[in-house]
């Protein structure tokens, strides 16, 4: 039986709708709309070894990678249900090659928000059966209410972010979110398919004992980051650490920040600016992080104030329990 303690998805939003600087209640349909089309996806991610869903689906979106089929139908779930509740002006996906500009009801374009949107990140683990995500990142249009979105409304800085959040779908059903107030999680009950809130107050531990990379790319490192992973390996103190890495951001993410531990993804000699993209994933992440007492940067940066350039820019990112990315950050200091 659900205590009082585990209140819905609904009933959340509702209460703390008052906390968020923009009271209209967009947002709350906005973040709804989001909630009905995770549902949709997990129902087709659970079924996917009984249909033909599973497997590539001949195409390779704009980032040059191919595209599985359950990566068209989360792309297609998510667009379609943002556009049916007519609340967003925009919608730019890491499956498109440009932004969708949606008009309103009474083609007056009077919405006010836009949505960046990885619809199912890891999906190269799609066909082995390991968990998969969606990442969402929401802002406030900056050019006037009353014209079509332009690409400006998009290229934000993330600290201009309204709200951010990333759907698991693991061994259970997971919505994390923020609108800049904290940090709290809902886990799905399949059996009536409410959210019910789970994980109140998310936070990362100060440090922890994993440390999640793709270590066959070490050879190719920038030497401060082989460092460092050097010093999580040494028999001292606290160490060494676990490594851990599943592939999938929005699982290795989710671990560390019930855990504790850093997740690093650097540019290297074969990926010059890094491999992940600014505005679907490091953005919203860090976003995430940072409400959740964790840290991010892109290096020697805070990954909130790079100023974008283009929708599918990628850059170094490296996130997780505060001192372990504090102490990262040292290494590359090192090599200024």
């Amino acid at each position: 039986m659900v205590g009082k303690k585990h209140k819905t998805l609904g009933e959340f939003i509702i209460e703390n709708q008052s906390s968020f600087q923009y009271s209209s209640g967009e947002l709350s349909k906005l973040i709804n709309a989001i909630r009905l089309a995770a549902k949709v996806v997990n129902h087709e991610v659970n079924k996917a070894g009984l249909i033909d869903i599973l497997g590539a689906a001949g195409d390779t979106n704009i980032q040059g990678e191919d595209q599985q089929k359950l990566d068209v139908l989360a792309n297609d779930r998510f667009i379609q249900t943002l556009k049916n509740r007519e609340i967003v002006c925009g919608i730019a996906s890491e499956e498109e090659d440009d932004f969708i500009s949606i008009n309103s009801n009474d083609e007056q374009h009077q919405n006010k928000y836009v949505v960046l949107i990885d619809p199912l990140d890891g999906s190269s683990n799609i066909d082995v059966n390991v968990s998969v995500g969606t990442i969402f990142s929401i802002y406030r249009r900056i050019t006037p209410v009353g014209t079509p979105v332009q690409l400006e409304d998009f290229l934000q800085p993330g600290k201009n972010q309204v709200a951010a959040g990333y759907i698991v779908y693991g061994t259970s059903t997971m919505l994390v979110y923020t609108t800049g107030d904290g940090v709290n999680g809902f886990t799905l009950n399949p059996a009536i398919g409410t959210f019910y809130l789970s994980h109140p107050d998310m936070r990362f531990p100060d440090t922890g004992k994993i440390y999640s990379v793709n270590e066959g790319n070490y050879i190719h490192f920038l030497q401060g980051v082989k460092d460092y992973i050097k010093y999580c390996q040494m028999e001292e103190g606290d160490r060494p650490y676990t490594s851990r890495y599943i592939g999938s951001l929005v699982s290795d993410f989710h671990r560390n920040m019930i855990k504790g531990g850093i997740y690093m993804y650097p540019k290297s000699s074969i990926t010059e600016n890094g491999k992940l993209r600014l505005l679907y994933e490091c953005n919203p992440m860090a976003f995430i992080a940072e409400q959740a007492n964790g840290m991010a940067i892109g290096g020697r940066s805070r990954i909130l104030d790079i100023q974008p350039t283009e929708l599918h820019q990628r850059v170094p990112f490296f996130c997780g329990s505060r001192k372990m990315v504090e102490k990262l950050q040292e290494f590359l200091d090192k090599y200024k």
